[in-house]
């Protein structure tokens, strides 16, 4: 059977060239005599690799010698918990952005710990935009903001980074990374599940600038305390070993591309693609404000539930899997992440035409 374009919010596509070389290496990886899945963590031919996916990370996204980079476990819905047990240890105060549904869900969470105050929300016009920087209120005094950078279930991303002045702004980019440039520097955390754009399901990320680190709470568990993953270089316990590999291979896949700029105007142009197709006609409808608009997660509906659902169908029968929308919205919604090629949007596209005009609207 060929290959499906895969347009999964995650877990979602991975690069060709990546599956091949992890395919070529899954018996014997580099003389060793076994895979990467059976090795011991502590192992010298392992160490090198998690070394190694290291500095290929700090080296794609510029990060900046005073933040640690951790490997980690648990999703990026564990990290609701880490992050206010690891950093409400001041004030006990934190503000929350919330522009959808996983925002909400962190800032319920970290509710359990602290003073948690909303510094800006859309809910009320249902999460089709993010807010707009004039309309966020800040505490001087939080211990950390948290934001959700690109939302993945509306398809919205944050255009700008607020100004928090000197409190740490902690941004989960689960949905984003690795898609464009960003400057590390703007935020005192960067946390990230990788199966949508980095790795396989299994692995988190998180960047977290140093002088952050040993405020945890007395309650936080040892394997939630940041300083103690940087301590043990993420390998207190046994990491997800094989998904770092795999991360290995994206980040020596972005860097042979050119690097994040160059996967930018990939993502540009797959994005513009769609959106211009959406804009351009009036049988489906983009729901998400243009302003903020995600590269990433795009969707649109038709307006009839019935159709939609036919849509879904049909575009899975034709190898463009995994459009119906999230079961909480709807309608449609086309993940194109970087390793979704241009002709997975070009087809994707045609099959839209294709499908209004066998289809009229009553």
């Amino acid at each position: 059977m060929e290959r499906v374009y895969n347009f999964s919010a995650g877990p979602s596509m991975l690069p060709v060239q990546v599956l091949e070389t992890a395919a070529a290496e899954m018996l014997n990886y580099q003389d060793s005599g076994m895979s990467v899945m059976e090795m011991s963590h502590r192992s010298p031919v392992y160490e090198k690799i998690i070394q190694d996916a290291e500095k290929l990370l700090r080296e794609v996204m510029n990060i900046p010698d005073n933040y640690k980079v951790l490997f980690l476990q648990g999703g990026a819905s564990t990290q609701f918990a880490a992050v206010p047990l690891n950093l409400l240890s001041g004030s006990g105060k934190a503000d929350y952005i919330l522009s959808g549904q996983f925002s909400t869900k962190a800032y319920k969470e970290a509710q359990k710990y602290g003073d948690i105050a909303v510094a800006g929300s859309t809910k009320d016009i249902n999460f089709s935009a993010v807010p707009k920087s004039e309309t966020l209120n800040f505490r001087a005094d939080a211990d950390y903001v948290h934001m959700c950078f690109n939302n993945t279930i509306y398809g919205t991303k944050f255009r700008y980074i607020p100004d928090t002045g000197s409190v740490p702004l902690v941004a989960d980019m689960s949905s984003c990374i690795l898609s464009e440039p960003v400057d590390v520097s703007k935020f005192g955390l960067i946390y990230a599940g990788a199966q949508k754009n980095m790795s396989a399901a299994g692995l988190t990320v998180v960047i977290v600038r140093e002088d952050l680190l040993g405020k945890a709470r007395p309650e936080t568990p040892t394997m939630l305390d940041y300083k103690t993953m940087a301590d043990n270089d993420s390998m207190y316990n046994t990491p997800p070993c094989y998904c770092i590999y795999i991360a290995k291979l994206v980040y020596e896949w972005i860097l042979g591309l050119g690097g994040l700029e160059k996967m930018r105007e990939h993502n540009a142009k797959k994005a513009a693609l769609l959106y211009d197709y959406l804009d351009s006609q009036d049988y489906y409808l983009a729901p998400v404000a243009k302003d903020s608009r995600s590269m990433m997660n795009v969707t649109f509906v038709t307006g009839d539930a019935e159709l939609d659902k036919k849509f879904a169908s049909e575009a899975s029968s034709a190898g463009l899997k995994n459009l119906k929308g999230h079961r909480s919205v709807g309608g449609m919604r086309a993940s194109i992440y970087n390793a979704m090629p241009m002709d997975g949007v070009e087809k994707l596209v045609a099959f839209m035409k294709e499908f209004a005009k066998n289809n009229p609207k009553k």
